[in-house]
């Protein structure tokens, strides 16, 4: 029968979608949960996964469309079955039979399992949940807790990887594992039981191995991930090649056979197709950078699971390409010096003189920043901190915070934390007014966002219940919301909702700015560079000299119909304080 492709729900306030892409053509086949198509909204790009196997038999929505939420985009239709649902007489006969293996076999797989739950007694299930609307399974990445091992509520216990997003599972109960059925490597579908908790110092199940064992060893394929700092800041942070460290979630194509009684829990290379394509499927951002750096995918053995191509793989590819061509330039060679130095010059972009079409999340931050510039009476303050206490504390513990929070330290999660409990003591800066209903309405949390600059644009992630999390909390928010940011696996609720938004334009030198705030926004912080110059200091001992030290401009907008240039003050004043007086070192262990 045939499947209605629909327009998800992307996000709480989202109501339409572009289709960017299709990745799929009329008359293709396509799997299911196998990329379908590529969807651009207001606040994020993603693409759409196929809800059912079969025939594309027919494109309802074009591309550069757009549809609103719940809209047919597509249809899908059984082999051999028309967009009508009418199938040939003899694919009819046929089918039945031919199903009936894979019908026969899932369950007979399930068995063993199902005996292995009542053979273990009572216990309380960990299930995979939901997570997404479109996402029907998952895959375990990682198991943190082992057979006979505690656990406590809401402690983490695995981590589980889908085509949307990489998370931590925690234990719904406090227990003792009792069973692992899914083993790392392996993929479950939603509400698939993953493992069994029971009573504290309960025994693990008779005849149940803790994770199954390999046939053999299994290739070290797997990239141990690099975490990479968000230096110091969000708006214009760390190049994107440093920055996407995390794997690339790329859905490999799957053949029409039936399953094999043994799930293949090994990544093996990518092979190339006889054409020189990839034989797996590969995301566009991957095809987009292999574009960039020159790299041909065929070449690549993929180090994802299922040796699935990954964006790092291409970074690499690109890196050894330009070590390749740097090598003869090494050998010495005195009178091509000049010409060396000529080569430095950088080349002129190759969009120079073209004209392309506006991508959609450009044309909403248009609207968006133009909209808030005649909705608010902006203005800016700045002020000079110094903050070479901070400077020394975070080399003294830079080294230790690393091997104990995962991200590297940096000026970013100070800013964040002395803005956050200025926010604590003056509430008027993240409020909003409401003219029509001469209402002022203070949150109750503080939901900083975080200006993250990426290819498609500048995005605000958003950590919601700031003000709970502390240094290292923070640190590593900032650290996960800008790299899932940047390789577009950020959720369209962690988008939505900030109350104040620090942005950190000093990354790239700019000593400030004045930041246009975004509506319903009242106020929002910029970040200038940290830069060491000559300041005169009063010393108990010499009195006034002059010394270098560590400066940085903070740069606060706000809306002066409701926060007054005394408010402003007194919100910059209360961070300036908090950064030079550097009393951090409860934060960090020291």
């Amino acid at each position: 029968m045939p499947v209605s492709v629909t327009m998800p729900r992307l996000g709480e306030s989202v109501t339409e979608g572009t289709v960017t892409r299709w990745l799929k053509q009329e008359g293709e086949t396509v799997e299911v949960d196998e990329p379908l198509l590529e969807v651009s909204t207001d606040k994020v790009d993603t693409e759409i996964p196929s809800p059912a196997a079969g025939v594309l038999t027919r494109i309802v929505v074009g591309e550069d469309e757009t549809a609103e939420v719940g809209s047919e985009l597509a249809v899908i239709s059984g082999e051999g079955e028309s967009a009508g649902g009418q199938a040939a007489p003899q694919q009819q006969e046929e089918a039945p039979a031919e199903q009936a293996p894979a019908e026969v076999e899932q369950p007979a797989a399930e068995q063993p399992a199902q005996a292995a739950t009542a053979a273990s007694g009572e216990g309380t299930p960990v299930q995979l949940p939901a997570l997404g609307e479109s996402v029907t399974e998952g895959t375990v990445t990682r198991w943190l807790k082992q057979v006979g091992e505690t656990v406590e509520v809401d402690e983490p216990l695995l981590e589980v990887s889908t085509d949307k997003v990489d998370t931590e599972i925690p234990s719904p109960v406090a227990g003792t594992v009792l069973e692992i059925r899914v083993a790392e490597d392996e993929t479950a579908e939603v509400g698939a039981t993953l493992a069994v908790i029971g009573a504290a110092g309960g025994a693990p199940a008779a005849g149940k191995p803790e994770p199954k064992a390999e046939a053999e060893p299994k290739a070290d394929t797997k990239a141990e991930p690099q975490v990479s700092e968000p230096t110091p800041g969000m708006s214009y942070n760390e190049p994107a090649a440093e920055a996407e460290t995390s794997p690339e979630p790329v859905k490999a194509e799957q053949s029409a056979q039936p399953p094999a009684p043994v799930p293949q829990r090994a990544a093996a290379p990518t092979a190339p197709a006889a054409n020189g394509e990839v034989a797996g499927y590969v995301t566009p951002l991957v095809r987009k950078l292999a574009g960039e750096h020159d790299v041909d995918l065929a070449s690549l053995n993929g180090t994802g699971v299922g040796g699935r191509i990954r964006k790092q793989d291409v970074l690499d590819a690109a890196e050894k390409v330009r070590a390749a061509k740097a090598a003869p330039a090494a050998a010495p060679q005195p009178a091509a010096a000049a010409p060396a130095r000529a080569a430095e010059k950088p080349q002129p972009s190759t969009k120079r003189g073209t004209t392309e079409k506006l991508p959609r999340i450009r044309a909403a931050i248009a609207k968006r920043m133009l909209q808030s510039l005649h909705e608010m009476a902006q203005l800016t303050t700045v002020v000079e901190v110094d903050v070479t206490k901070v400077a020394k504390l975070r080399a003294q513990a830079k080294d230790s915070f690393l091997q104990r929070h995962g991200v590297k330290l940096s000026f970013l999660p100070f800013f964040a934390l002395a803005a956050i409990e200025a926010l604590q003591r003056y509430p008027i800066l993240q409020a909003t007014m409401d003219l029509d209903a001469q209402t002022i309405t203070y949150p109750d949390a503080e939901n900083l966002g975080i200006a993250v600059d990426t290819e498609r644009g500048l995005l605000v992630p958003v950590i919601h219940n700031a003000g709970d999390l502390n240094l290292g909390g923070i640190a590593k928010r900032v650290a996960d919301l800008a790299d899932r940011t940047r390789t577009n696996k950020i959720g369209p609720d962690e988008i939505a909702g900030a109350t104040f938004t620090l942005t950190n334009t000093g990354s790239r030198g700019a000593l400030f700015d004045t930041p246009i705030i975004p509506s319903p926004q009242s106020a929002m912080l910029g970040t200038g560079a940290v830069v060491k110059r000559p300041v005169v200091v009063n010393d108990p001992e010499l009195g006034e000299v002059v010394a270098v030290r560590q400066m940085v401009y903070l740069a606060l907008s706000y809306d002066h119909r409701l926060i007054d240039g005394a408010d402003a003050a007194r919100f910059l004043t209360a961070v300036k304080e908090r950064l030079e007086a550097g009393a951090f070192e409860a934060e960090l262990g020291l």
